[in-house]
C-alpha cells in the first residue's frame, strides 16, 4: 500500500497534515486532534463559516479505498483544490488588511460560538480572487474559561506588524516578511518607529510593551519565565474586547505616501491614445477566446485592465503580478469593486519568490506553483531587458517557458517610456532590438499573429510554444 504524501508546508501540526492525491486535496485529523476537532464541529461553527463563504469547504470523505491511503488518519475530509496558492509576502497591503479583518472577525464569531483559534498564522488564509478565506480547519479550539490569546504575538508578527511597517513609515512589508518567514518582530519594528509615534494606546499595548517583554525575558535565567499555560488568562469579555480594538485599529490603517509611485498611474496616464487602447484590448480578447484558458498569468498586470479584459473574454482566472504597490492597490481594488476571479500579487520577476523554508520545500517558489495555460506579458519585457539588464533571448525564453500559449508586447527602444528609461543611464542595450527579439522568439516558439498597435511601434506577438 503507498501512502499518500503530505504536501511540503504541512508538517507542524500533530493534529492533522494536508495531502494532495491525484490533483486532488485531503486533511486528516490525527488522534491527537480528533477529540478537539469534532467538539468544535459539533457546535456547527465550521458550516456556518463555510456558509458565509469565511472557511474553505470541507466534506468528510467515506470511500474505504481514499482512506487506506492515510492510516494514521482517524478523520479524512477533502477540500476544493485552490487555483493559485499565495503567501502573506505577495501580497498588497490591503489584501493583508483584508486577512487580518477576516482572521479577527473569525476569532470573535468563534469566541461567541465558545470556540478560539488556536494560532493566528497568515499562512491560514488564501485568496480566492479578490476574497480572502480561511484554510485551517484544525486551528479551532474548544474555549476554556480563562483563555489567554496564544496567537497574539504571532498575529502582530504576521498582521500588525507589517500593516504599521507600511502605514507608519512607508515601506513595503514584502520583502522583509519574504526574508524571514515569521513576519516581522515586534522588536524590530519598535526599534524603527519614534518616540512620538510610539505615544499612543495602542501602540504600547502591542508594540512597546510586549517588545519590552520579549528584551526583560530574554535578561532573565533559563526556568525563570512563567510558561504561557500558567499565566494568568483573560475574562472572555476582556479577550473579546482585546479582538474587536485589533479590528477597529487594523481598519482604519492606510499605506503611508500611497500616491508616491512610479507607474501607480500608469493606466491612467501612458503613452496610448484612445484607439491604440481599443487595439491592444482587441487583440487580448481574440487570443483569449481562441485559447479559452482555465488560467491566465498577467505579467506587469498594473490596474488589471486587460486581466479584466481576459476575464470577460473567458479566461476562468488569472493571476497578476506586479510590483509596484499602487498599481496592485488599483488591481485589487478593480477586482473587488467588480467581483472578478483575479489574485494579484506582488512579484519582482527578476527575483521571484522561491521555495524556502524548512527544506527548502515549506513555501513553494514561483514556478513551481502552478502551470499557466495562457500568459500576458504586455509592455513588460523591457523592464527586464533595459531595467534589471536581463539579455533580450533570456527575458523571452522566460516568458515563453510560462505557458504554452501567451501575447508578449514589444517595446520599441524610441519609444518614450524607454527613453525615459534611459535619460540618467548610459545606453548599453545595443542588441535590444525588433530583429533580435523576433528571432529570440522563433528560437521557441512560433508567431500565430502579430500587430502593431501604437505609432511609436508598440507590437503584440501572439506565441504558441514549440513543444
Amino acid at each position: 500500500m503507498i501512502k499518500a504524501v503530505p504536501v511540503s508546508g504541512s508538517f507542524r501540526d500533530p493534529a492533522g497534515h494536508v495531502f494532495e492525491h491525484e490533483g486532488r486535496i485531503f486533511r486528516s485529523v490525527t488522534r491527537y486532534g480528533r477529540a478537539s476537532f469534532e467538539t468544535v464541529l459539533a457546535t456547527g461553527f465550521l458550516d456556518e463559516l463555510v456558509q458565509t463563504g469565511a472557511l474553505l469547504p470541507f466534506e468528510r470523505v467515506e470511500d474505504a479505498a481514499l482512506l487506506d491511503l492515510f492510516p494514521e488518519a482517524e478523520l479524512l475530509f477533502e477540500h476544493p483544490k485552490l487555483t493559485y496558492v499565495s503567501y502573506p509576502y505577495e501580497w498588497s497591503f490591503f489584501q493583508l488588511r483584508d486577512a487580518a479583518l477576516l482572521q479577527l472577525d473569525i476569532a470573535i464569531k468563534a469566541l461567541d460560538a465558545g470556540v478560539v483559534l488556536s494560532d493566528a498564522t497568515a499562512y491560514n488564509i488564501q485568496f480566492i480572487g479578490s476574497r480572502p478565506v480561511f484554510i485551517d480547519h484544525l486551528s479551532f479550539q474548544p474555549y476554556q474559561d480563562g483563555a489567554y490569546w496564544m496567537g497574539h504575538r504571532q498575529f502582530c508578527e504576521q498582521f500588525l506588524n507589517p500593516l504599521l511597517l507600511r502605514a507608519k513609515l512607508g515601506i513595503s512589508h514584502n520583502a522583509w516578511f519574504r526574508g524571514g518567514l515569521e513576519g516581522i518582530s515586534t522588536a524590530d519594528l519598535d526599534k524603527l518607529l519614534g518616540r512620538s509615534q510610539k505615544m499612543s494606546i495602542r501602540m504600547l499595548a502591542h508594540v512597546v510593551m510586549p517588545a519590552k517583554a520579549q528584551r526583560d525575558a530574554m535578561r532573565k535565567s533559563v526556568g525563570t519565565t512563567k510558561p504561557m499555560s500558567q499565566r494568568k488568562g483573560l475574562p472572555k469579555a476582556s479577550y473579546r474586547g482585546l479582538l474587536t480594538q485589533l479590528r477597529g485599529w487594523i481598519s482604519g490603517l492606510h499605506p503611508k505616501g500611497a500616491s508616491a509611485s512610479v507607474w501607480g498611474s500608469y493606466s491612467d496616464d501612458n503613452t496610448y491614445d484612445d484607439d491604440e487602447n481599443r487595439l491592444k484590448a482587441a487583440f487580448v480578447d481574440q487570443f483569449i477566446r481562441s485559447v479559452k484558458p482555465d488560467l491566465t498569468f498577467d505579467l506587469g498586470c498594473n490596474s488589471g485592465a486587460f486581466s479584466e479584459v481576459a476575464l470577460n473574454a473567458g479566461s476562468k482566472a488569472v493571476v497578476g503580478f506586479d510590483f509596484d504597490q499602487v498599481a496592485l492597490d488599483k488591481a485589487y481594488h478593480r477586482a473587488k469593486d467588480k467581483t472578478l476571479n483575479l489574485l494579484s500579487l506582488f512579484l519582482d520577476a527578476s527575483n521571484p519568490s522561491p521555495s524556502q523554508g524548512w527544506q527548502q520545500s515549506e513555501r513553494t517558489g514561483f514556478s513551481q506553483r502552478a502551470t499557466a495555460d495562457a500568459v500576458l506579458a504586455l509592455a513588460f519585457e523591457h523592464h527586464l531587458a533595459i531595467g534589471k539588464n536581463v539579455p533580450l533571448e533570456q527575458v523571452v525564453e522566460w516568458l515563453v517557458s510560462l505557458a504554452p500559449q501567451g501575447v508578449i508586447e514589444f517595446v520599441d527602444k524610441n519609444d518614450p517610456t524607454i527613453q525615459a528609461m534611459l535619460a540618467m543611464r548610459e545606453d548599453i542595450f545595443q542588441t535590444y532590438s525588433q530583429p533580435v527579439f523576433e528571432a529570440a522568439l522563433e528560437q521557441v516558439a512560433s508567431v500565430v499573429e502579430k500587430k502593431q498597435v501604437t505609432k511609436d511601434g508598440r507590437t503584440m506577438y501572439w506565441f504558441k510554444r514549440h513543444d
